[in-house]
C-alpha cells in the first residue's frame, strides 16, 4: 500500500506538470514553482538545523565502537572512540565521506536453527554509489547557473563523462544514480524484514529520485530540448530576474516539477540526515568523561554533603557501631 502509494503519487507530478507545460503554464512551472520550491526548503532546512542545534546535550553520548582512552599502555582507538577534537574530525569526515559506520555493518540470520553473523557490504557499497553521483549530478548541474562555467565544474564534468561513446556523452553519475536507487529500492522490496518496516516515507523519494533521473537521461538523449533556452532560463532564475525561453520542451519542465517536489520535500523527510549527521552527538562529541567532569548545566542546585561533613554529623552514630572514623 505505502509503496503504490508513493508511486502514484510520482505519476500525479508528472501528470499536473504535463497538463500545465502543454496548457502554456511555463511561467508557473518554470519560475514560480522553482522559486517556492527553493524557498521551502531553504526555511525548513535552516529551521531544522536549528532547532537540533538548540536541543541540549549536557552529557557526552558518543557512540563507543572501540577502546577508550584509559592507561598509557593500552592502546586506544582515535577515530572509533576518539577523545580529542582531532579524533572527532576525523571520525566526522569517515563518516560522511565514506559511510564508515555502515562499512562496518553486519547482517544477522537465522540459518538451520543457529544465529549467524556476517558481513553487510552490498548495502554500504550501493549507498556510497547513490549519495556520490547524486552529488556529482548537483555539481555538474551548476555549469547551467552560472556563466562562464567554473574549472571545477568543466573538470568534474569532463571526468564523469569519459566514457563517452558519442553525443552527447554518457555520464558515469547517470548510470551510478539509476543502479544505486534500484538497489535501494529492490532491498525495500525483496526483503521481508526491511519490507515489513517500510512506508510511504520510504518508497517516496525513491521514486521521486528515480523519476528525475529518468527524466534527465530521456531529456539528453531522447525528447529534444533548448539547452541555450535552459541556460538562459536558469542564468535568469539565479540573479532572480527570470526569463522564460520559448520551445525549452515539455519534458523539461516535467523534470523541473519533480525536482522541486524533491526540494519542498526535503526538509520534512528522513532526507534531512543530510544535516542531521553534523549535529548528532554520538558522533561529534569526543568520549572524553574519564578526564574531564560534565556537570549538567541544568541540574537543580543541590548542596553536596563531603565526608568529612558526613562524618561530624553521624560521628557518635558511627562510633557507637564500631565504624572506623578518620577524626577522633
Amino acid at each position: 500500500m505505502a509503496m503504490t502509494f508513493s508511486f502514484f503519487a510520482v505519476i500525479a507530478i508528472v501528470v499536473v506538470a504535463l497538463i500545465g507545460a502543454l496548457s502554456g503554464l511555463h511561467f508557473v512551472f518554470g519560475v514560480i514553482l522553482p522559486y517556492a520550491a527553493f524557498a521551502i526548503f531553504l526555511v525548513g532546512f535552516v529551521n531544522k538545523v536549528l532547532n537540533w542545534a538548540s536541543s541540549p546535550v549536557p552529557f557526552r553520548i558518543p557512540t563507543t565502537a572501540g577502546q577508550q582512552k584509559t592507561l598509557p599502555w593500552i592502546s586506544d582507538s582515535k577515530l572509533d572512540n576518539p577523545t580529542t577534537t582531532i579524533g572527532v574530525i576525523g571520525r566526522m569526515v569517515l563518516e560522511i565521506l565514506f559511510f564508515r559506520s555502515l562499512f562496518r555493518n553486519t547482517s544477522t540470520e537465522l540459518r538451520s536453527g543457529n544465529l549467524v553473523h556476517g558481513p553487510a557490504k552490498w548495502l554500504w557499497l550501493f549507498a556510497l554509489i547513490f549519495h556520490w553521483s547524486f552529488l556529482l549530478i548537483a555539481l555538474r548541474h551548476l555549469r547551467l547557473f552560472v556563466e562562464p562555467v567554473p574549472f571545477l565544474i568543466q573538470g568534474i564534468e569532463s571526468i564523469d563523462g569519459m566514457l563517452q561513446v558519442g553525443s552527447p556523452p554518457i555520464y558515469i553519475s547517470d548510470l551510478l544514480i539509476i543502479a544505486g536507487v534500484t538497489f535501494l529500492f529492490m532491498r525495500r522490496v525483496i526483503l521481508p524484514r526491511i519490507k515489513y518496516i517500510s512506508l510511504a516515507a520510504d518508497f517516496f523519494p525513491l521514486f521521486l529520485i528515480f523519476a528525475i533521473a529518468a527524466t534527465g537521461i530521456l531529456m539528453r538523449f531522447v525528447f529534444r530540448v533548448d539547452i541555450v533556452g535552459i541556460k538562459t532560463l536558469l542564468v535568469s532564475l539565479a540573479n532572480f530576474s527570470p526569463v522564460v525561453p520559448d520551445g525549452i520542451g515539455v519534458i523539461f519542465f516535467i523534470h523541473v516539477a519533480l525536482v522541486s517536489a524533491l526540494m519542498a520535500y526535503f526538509p520534512f523527510s528522513k532526507l534531512m540526515h543530510m544535516g542531521g549527521v553534523f549535529l548528532s552527538p554520538t558522533r561529534n562529541m569526543a568520549n572524553n568523561s574519564r578526564a574531564v567532569r560534565h556537570i549538567n548545566p541544568w541540574n537543580y542546585p543541590v548542596k553536596f554533603h563531603h565526608y568529612d561533613e558526613y562524618e561530624d554529623h553521624f560521628r557518635d552514630v558511627m562510633k557507637d557501631a564500631g565504624l572506623p572514623l578518620e577524626k577522633e
